[in-house]
């Protein structure tokens, strides 16, 4: 498993679902699933943090790849570079039609390898819904600690989680 990390061009034609641009921009093939309504949200969101942001660019969303099937099965990444204090938010959404094969905790276990190995990283945050009962029975496999809530413009309610790293 590993993180394939897209160009603007790339993303920017994720955000607008135009699949087959982005496809030809992409270093693997890309699906469906990365059009589909919740992931476009994302791109837009990550387009614009790419021209408001560079520097976000390495830490940022990108396609969450299989080498052994050879298939993209997800996206993944970080919310960002690290900020101030050194945090970085984890962010990760498997296709449904991969789910439940053990791509989110793959994709959990890439992030927390590149949070320790990043010196300027010394949190790792995950942010997930109450009602999410699977991703709160990965992260409960973690050292991650309960450390409050928010209100996600988008999401709504979210349960804090932080490791240190």
């Amino acid at each position: 498993m590993r993180i394939v990390r897209l160009s603007p061009d790339a993303i920017a034609a994720l955000a607008e679902g135009d699949l087959a641009t982005a496809d030809a921009l992409s270093p693997v093939a890309l699906t469906p699933w990365l059009v589909s309504e919740d992931m476009v949200r994302t791109w837009q969101h990550r387009t614009r943090q790419a021209v408001e942001s560079p520097e976000d660019l390495p830490w940022i969303t990108g396609v969450l790849w299989d080498d052994d099937e050879q298939v993209a099965v997800g996206g993944s990444g970080f919310h960002g570079a690290p900020d101030a204090d050194g945090m970085v938010e984890v962010g990760y959404g498997v296709d449904p039609a991969y789910r439940r094969r053990g791509y989110a905790r793959a994709a959990l276990e890439l992030a927390i390898e590149r949070a320790r190995a990043e010196p300027e990283v010394h949190t790792l945050r995950a942010t997930v819904s109450p009602d999410n009962e699977a991703s709160l029975a990965l992260i409960t496999q973690y050292p991650f600690v309960e450390n409050g809530e928010q209100w996600d413009e988008e999401d709504g309610l979210e349960l804090i989680f932080e490791m240190a790293v």
